[in-house]
C-alpha cells in the first residue's frame, strides 16, 4: 500500500465503503464485486484500495480475531505482526514488571502496542515507515494512552520511558514483496542496538525463532513460542521482564490452551534406547529451546538415535509438548518394501514425517503409488543410527 492508496482508504467514503464490505475470501467473485462497486459510482482507485484492505482483513482474522474487522493493514505489516494471544502475553510481562510507560520501537501496524494499551499502559509506538506509522495510528486510535511517532527508533527520546519492546525489521523496506535480511547488523535497529537497550531499562526483543543461538545473550530469558504447532517467534527478555531462574522456555499455544516448559539453561539429552511402542515428536518450540531432554525425562522416554529429535517409550503419556504416535511396525527405508507393505494394508492416505534423512516427502509419496481407503503416518528417520521407516498411527 502506498500513500495514495492509504489516502483513498482514510477518506470518509473509503472507510464507510470498507466497513460495509465483508472480509474477502480467496474464492470470492472479485470481478463481480468490482463491477458492482463501480456501478455505485466509486472510483477505480478507491475500489482497488478498499478490496485490497478487505482481503487483508480476511487474512488477519487468524492473527487478530474480531479485532481485524476494525483494523488497517499493509501486506508486510500483517505478515510480520505478532498474533494477538502472543502480544497479550508480551504485554502481561510489562505490567507484571511494574512498567507504566512502554516504548514500542519498530511498532509495525501496532499489534503489540494495542495489547500494551489494552492493559492501560501508556505506549509510545515508533515506526520509521510513514505509511505503516499512519496505519498504526489508525489501529491505536481507540486508546488515549497510545501515541504513534513517525521516526527512526534511534532518534527517539526515551527519557520518560520505563521499558522498551523492539521487533527489529528483518526484511528489506517496503509494504509487500520484501526479502529477508540474513545479517543481524543489517536489521533495523541492528541486533546489537536492540540488546543494548537492556543496559538502561527492562527490554524485550522479538526475533525469528531460527536465529543463530550463538547470538543470544547469556543473561536473558529466551522464550520460543509455537502457535498451533508452528514456531512463530523467539522472545528475549532482560531485567525485570525476565523471570528469575528461567533461561530457556518453550511456550505451546493451541486451541486447548497454553503450556510451558522452562529450565535455567539447555537441558542435557537422555540416552539412546530401544524403539518402544510409542513415538513422540516434540513441539518445535521444545526443540528450538533445547529442552528435549527435560521433556524425555518427564515422559520416561529415550531418544531413538543420536541427534534425532524423536523420543520413544513403552507406555503412552499424554503431553501438550509433543505429538504422540503408536508404532505399528518398523520397516527398512526401502521404496519397494514400503510400497508392498502399504498396499497390503490398503493405505491410500499417508502422512509422511522425516528427521535425519534426505528425502522429499511429496516426491516419495508419489512414488509409493498409494491405493486403498486406509490412512497412516510414515516416519522416515534413523533408529540406532540406521535409516528406518516407522509405520505409525497418530494418537
Amino acid at each position: 500500500m502506498d500513500t495514495t492508496e492509504l489516502l483513498e482508504i482514510l477518506s470518509p467514503e473509503g472507510l464507510r465503503l470498507l466497513d460495509s464490505l465483508p472480509a474477502r475470501r480467496s474464492d470470492d467473485d472479485v470481478v463481480g464485486t468490482v463491477a458492482a462497486l463501480r456501478k455505485q459510482g466509486h472510483s477505480p482507485a478507491l475500489v482497488a484500495a478498499v478490496l485490497s484492505q478487505a482481503r487483508l482483513r480476511g487474512r488477519a482474522v487468524a492473527k487478530f480475531g474480531d479485532f481485524a474487522s476494525r483494523m488497517l493493514f499493509t501486506e508486510a505489516g500483517l505478515e510480520q505482526a505478532t498474533r494477538l494471544p502472543v502480544a497479550a502475553r508480551h504485554a502481561g510481562r510489562f505490567r507484571a514488571a511494574g512498567a507504566r510507560r512502554v516504548a514500542d520501537l519498530g511498532c509495525g501496524i501496532g499489534g503489540d502496542a494495542m495489547a500494551l494499551a489494552a492493559l492501560e499502559l501508556d505506549v509510545l509506538a515508533v515506526e520509521r515507515d510513514e505509511v505503516t506509522a499512519a496505519v498504526a495510528a489508525y489501529n491505536l486510535a481507540p486508546w488515549s494512552g497510545a501515541r504513534v511517532e513517525h521516526a527512526d527508533a534511534a532518534d527517539v527520546d526515551l527519557a520518560d520511558v520505563d521499558a522498551v519492546f523492539l521487533d527489529p525489521a528483518r526484511r528489506t523496506a517496503g509494504h509487500s514483496g520484501t526479502k529477508r535480511l540474513a545479517d543481524p547488523a543489517d536489521w533495523s535497529p541492528s541486533l546489537d542496538v536492540a540488546f543494548g537497550h537492556a543496559e538502561h531499562r527492562p527490554t524485550g526483543v522479538k526475533l525469528g525463532p531460527g536465529i543463530d543461538r550463538e547470538l543470544l545473550p547469556a543473561d536473558a530469558e529466551c522464550q520460543w513460542i509455537s502457535v498451533d504447532r508452528e514456531v512463530v517467534e523467539l522472545g528475549v527478555w532482560f531485567g525485570a521482564l525476565a523471570r528469575p531462574g528461567v533461561g530457556r522456555s518453550a511456550l505451546v499455544v493451541t486451541a486447548s490452551g497454553t503450556a510451558e516448559l522452562t529450565a535455567p539453561a539447555d537441558s542435557d539429552d537422555v540416552e539412546v534406547g530401544d524403539l518402544g511402542e510409542w513415538l513422540y515428536e516434540p513441539d518445535g518450540a521444545v526443540i528450538r529451546a533445547r529442552l528435549i531432554g527435560d521433556l524425555a525425562r518427564s515422559l520416561g522416554a529415550r531418544t531413538v538415535s543420536r541427534d534425532i529429535a524423536y523420543l520413544t517409550s513403552d507406555t503412552p503419556v499424554e503431553t501438550p509438548f509433543a505429538q504422540v504416535f503408536r508404532v505399528v511396525e518398523a520397516l527398512p527405508l526401502d521404496e519397494k518394501t514400503l510400497k508392498r507393505e502399504l498396499r497390503a494394508r490398503g493405505v491410500g492416505r499417508l502422512e509422511i514425517k522425516k528427521r535425519g534423512v534426505d528425502v522429499d516427502p511429496a516426491a516419495f509419496r508419489k512414488r509409493l503409488s498409494l491405493q486403498g481407503t486406509g490412512s497412516a503416518t510414515l516416519v522416515l528417520t534413523r533408529v540406532a543410527g540406521r535409516h528406518t521407516a516407522l509405520l505409525c498411527e497418530r494418537v
